[in-house]
């Protein structure tokens, strides 16, 4: 097998992920994972890393299907839609930080209601309880129902049976039972360590660390097999070292296969999406620093409030801040260099343009 070098590295990470348009069943179990986010600029993340892999994909589709597909919503490295069969690698979840006597109590009650009326939004739930309101995680103040769904959810006592206007609406769940023995978990362990790589790759070792530090979120009772995981891996993945950085990627693939020849077309990418989601990977492989400045205030954004970065060929050669105003989309477009010239370009970006309307329904 050849020693692929930086420049094999990047084609195999843009063809290996921007796989030919499939159904949305099949993208997502291919994908692995699909990280949600609420943001919708001008879609939510999830609908924007889809409408490049999924035939004739419309903004909205994972929410209205989502009842009839194989999918769960629930938390991997963060949180967001992935293949029900997963499940099994995930739960039983035992969180680091346990619920008091009053939270349980609490739980136990809202399970029992939700169990007699089935499917209820957040709503029903706190007009029967009104629970009033806690500290959230950024120090402000949430929905106690709400908080308490999330934590019911994480532990899977509730599942999201669908969303209502974005919304989610919860059903009790009995996960099967698995062998929680030290052998299975170990096994459970490896196969996510796997399900990371896979969809992540080609990885540099930092953030292949850093994705099994976060399958900690997912799988807190695993962390310790999770290590040890990460330390079998590192000695028997395929790898190579370029620049002092060590690489790795799942066996069997060849990163310098000629096969991984990367189109022509012009993709304006989610922020989460697999090809960008690894910040310090992308700076290896384009040279630039991407940043995600949503929550950053506006005086100190570089780039926008929701950029979506530029990929032209193998090269992400700036972002695209894009809204919908009066039935249009109005683009604004940046450009780490200068703005490409010639025709293939404005061709190029005219067809994603048109692509990102038709998805939006515009």
């Amino acid at each position: 097998m050849p020693t692929p070098d930086l420049d094999a590295l990047r084609r195999y990470a843009i063809a290996r992920t921007l796989f030919t348009p499939t159904t949305l069943a099949h993208a997502i179990r291919r994908l692995g994972f699909v990280q949600a986010d609420p943001i919708r600029a001008p879609a939510r993340a999830q609908d924007l890393t889809l409408r490049h892999r999924v035939k004739d994909y419309r903004a909205g589709d994972l929410e209205r299907r989502y009842p009839r597909l194989a999918v769960e919503e629930d938390c991997l490295v963060n949180y967001g839609f992935l293949p029900r069969e997963h499940l099994a690698l995930l739960h039983p979840r035992t969180p680091r930080r346990a619920w008091d006597a009053k939270t349980r109590q609490r739980a136990a009650e809202v399970l029992a209601f939700v169990r007699e009326h089935g499917p209820v939004h957040p709503r029903q739930v706190e007009q029967h309880f009104a629970h009033g309101r806690v500290r959230n995680y950024w120090g402000g103040s949430s929905n106690a129902t709400t908080h308490l769904l999330d934590g019911m959810h994480y532990r899977g006592l509730l599942r999201v049976a669908r969303r209502d206007g974005g919304t989610r609406v919860y059903e009790a769940v009995t996960h099967p039972a698995v062998d929680d023995g030290p052998e299975r978990r170990a096994y459970r362990a490896t196969a996510l360590v796997d399900l990371v790589l896979d969809k992540y790759a080609p990885l540099p070792a930092a953030s292949l660390t850093y994705l099994v530090r976060l399958l900690g979120y997912g799988a807190p009772q695993l962390a310790m097999q999770a290590q040890a995981a990460l330390r079998h891996a590192r000695e028997h993945l395929p790898n190579v070292r370029i620049d002092g950085v060590t690489w790795y990627w799942p066996a069997g693939e060849d990163p310098a296969s000629r096969r991984h020849a990367v189109d022509a077309s012009l993709r304006l990418l989610a922020p989460f999406d697999p090809v960008a989601w690894d910040r310090r990977r992308f700076t290896m492989l384009w040279g630039w620093t991407y940043k995600f400045e949503a929550y950053t205030p506006a005086a100190k954004r570089r780039l926008g409030y929701y950029a979506l970065p530029m990929l032209w060929r193998e090269q992400v050669i700036g972002w695209a801040n894009v809204v919908v105003r009066d039935g249009h989309l109005q683009p604004d477009f940046g450009y780490v260099d200068a703005k490409p010239k010639g025709a293939a370009f404005r061709t190029a970006l005219d067809d994603e343009m048109k692509r990102l309307s038709t998805f939006l329904g515009i």
